[in-house]
């Protein structure tokens, strides 16, 4: 018998939705108030290479860059056309925050769609989706960065409904008498998510694969007069090798390198080996799988909850997973949600992305956000859990205690989690201290200057000073005007020719020491209008070429 779609359950799917937007106008404002939705750098550097695409002396496509895929830099662009948006960050937040919503209501469908597999939803059910949905919602590392322009809030959305699409075709497939349109239907949407997350992060270029693969087992067996399911199995596999294939391509046009992402100069490996070079000591895990299984895992649990209180949600975690591998293999397409996992330990181990942890050595923070990717798989697994308890107490007081120990649970760990601040808050504040003091000093000088003045200065570290003072990316020329595939340097580069010359570009020069600038002009006859020393951060000097006195 199939599951007849209700109006109870769009109902429900959209009271969901209403809450999560609740949730996100609020914690929003709470964060803006206090000043922390541009705490992360990341985020200030998101929102400044969307801003560059329009504001900019070369504006386009190719101020995208590399390393950072292109998607949440394109989902922005429209709100930071606003000059306040943008100054604000709020522009940013604006794409997390509607995937934090539609994430929510993923979880329910997910999970109400995946236990309700041959009949319509009983209480049980109901009960199990809206545990998943109210896990992730609230959250609360989820509702912090929800509020900034970091990419986790939009992939995790796009992962969820990549699964849940997925899921949808995989039940259709295995029934007696599949609705061949409802499967292949479910199947392109699949694909179309999949590609939005392989142009979002990595991690969907790893996701993608494995349901490829799963998707081709599952149709293998597909009999040839089924044309239509072939050709969305054709669709499907186009879109996500799409996605990469287009990344690639832009990489090998514009920088002569398909894979300058992944080996180029800002990469995460030649960083590695930059400070490799200075003696700092290899990140753990590197090229040790365990090692870096335990670090990632543990960054999830701090992402879930303080001190004690993760061990139960890794038992949930761990339980839930072996209900649906023994007891309820119908269910097998929510083990794709465990697909973070094996991705960062591989890249932990052989792709030159750390992982620091308060707890472990070296005792700072790092990346510690990652852990937020197995959110989802937490949710559901716990969900499961719930939903065979259910089905196993024998009267209402038996789930009336199910349900309790699970509210207790969640209050329990988010609690601590809000006591202790939310790790990935404090990973964006800890961080954050000297790099804002830094840019808050530029910005009161550069408000200083002539209303209008040009500027030369690399933008890859403390944009930020240039957003909090308002000042256009237009009247700056930086790293972005050139043409990247003139390698090892652009000879009509406008960048090139204000290092050569800068006095006859720009009024003033912004220089950081042992930035490209602060080496172009080493020899220059500048005049010093003002240098900033912030504990941390590199030497600021404000330099003069005299042309604004001509």
């Amino acid at each position: 018998m199939k599951e007849q779609p209700t109006g109870r359950g769009d109902r429900e799917t959209a009271f969901i939705a209403q809450l999560a937007a609740c949730i996100s106008f609020v914690s929003f404002f709470f964060c803006f108030q206090h000043g922390d939705v541009l705490l992360y750098g990341d985020a200030v550097a998101h929102i400044n290479i969307a801003r560059r695409v329009f504001d900019s002396l070369t504006p386009g496509l190719l101020q995208l860059g590399t390393v950072w895929l292109p998607l949440p830099h394109l989902l922005m662009i429209p709100f930071l056309l606003s000059d306040s948006l943008w100054q604000s960050g709020m522009g940013g937040s604006i794409p997390s925050m509607v995937a934090y919503v539609l994430g929510t209501a993923g979880m329910f469908r997910l999970v109400r769609a995946t236990l309700s597999f041959h009949s319509a939803a009983d209480i049980a059910t109901r009960i199990a989706a809206w545990s998943a949905a109210i896990i992730y919602a609230v959250n609360p590392n989820l509702i912090y960065l929800q509020t900034t322009a970091m990419t986790e809030p939009v992939y995790l959305a796009l992962f969820i409904w990549a699964t849940v699409y997925f899921t949808e075709f995989a039940r259709e497939m295995i029934r007696d008498d599949p609705d061949a349109n409802n499967a292949t239907s479910s199947l392109v949407k699949c694909g179309f998510c999949l590609a939005g997350a392989c142009l979002t992060r990595y991690d969907g270029w790893f996701l993608a694969a494995v349901m490829c693969v799963v998707a081709l087992a599952i149709a293998w067996g597909i009999k040839p007069r089924e044309k239509a399911l072939r050709g969305a199995l054709a669709k499907f596999v186009l879109l996500v090798v799409a996605a990469p294939t287009l990344w690639l391509a832009y990489n090998a046009i514009v920088y002569r390198n398909p894979l300058e992402f992944a080996n180029g100069p800002y990469s995460a490996r030649a960083i590695e080996q930059a400070n490799a070079s200075r003696g700092v000591p290899p990140h753990p895990g590197l090229h040790d799988v365990p090692v870096a299984f335990s670090y990632f895992l543990k960054s999830a649990e701090l992402n879930m909850a303080e001190g004690n209180w993760q061990k139960f949600w890794v038992a949930l975690l761990f339980a839930g997973s072996a209900i649906v591998l023994m007891f309820e293999r119908r269910f097998w397409p929510l083990m794709l949600l465990w697909a973070p996992l094996p991705f960062y330990m591989l890249s932990v181990a052989y792709g030159g992305v750390p992982i620091f942890l308060p707890a472990w050595w070296p005792f700072s923070y790092y990346n510690t956000r990652y852990g937020i990717e197995l959110l989802p798989a937490f949710a559901v697994f716990a969900a499961v859990m719930i939903h065979f308890l259910l089905g196993f107490a024998r009267n209402r007081n038996a789930k009336m205690a199910v349900v309790f120990g699970m509210l207790i649970l969640l209050v329990g760990s988010y609690t601590s989690v809000w006591r202790a601040q939310p790790v990935c808050f404090r990973e964006a504040w800890i961080n954050s201290r000297t790099r804002i003091a830094l840019e808050s000093e530029l910005a009161a000088d550069f408000k200083r200057l002539p209303k209008g003045s040009n500027l030369l200065m690399y933008l890859g570290d403390h944009v930020g000073a240039l957003q909090r003072a308002g000042i256009p990316l237009r009247q700056v020329i930086n790293e972005g005007n050139h043409r990247p595939w003139k390698e090892p340097s652009d000879p009509e580069g406008l960048w090139e020719h204000a290092l050569a010359d800068p006095a006859r570009y720009v009024e003033f020069v912004v220089a950081l020491e042992g930035d490209p600038v602060a080496l172009g002009i080493a020899k220059r006859d500048l005049h010093s209008l003002v240098v900033i020393h912030t504990s941390g951060q590199p030497t600021a000097t404000i330099y003069s070429t005299h042309r604004f006195q001509r």
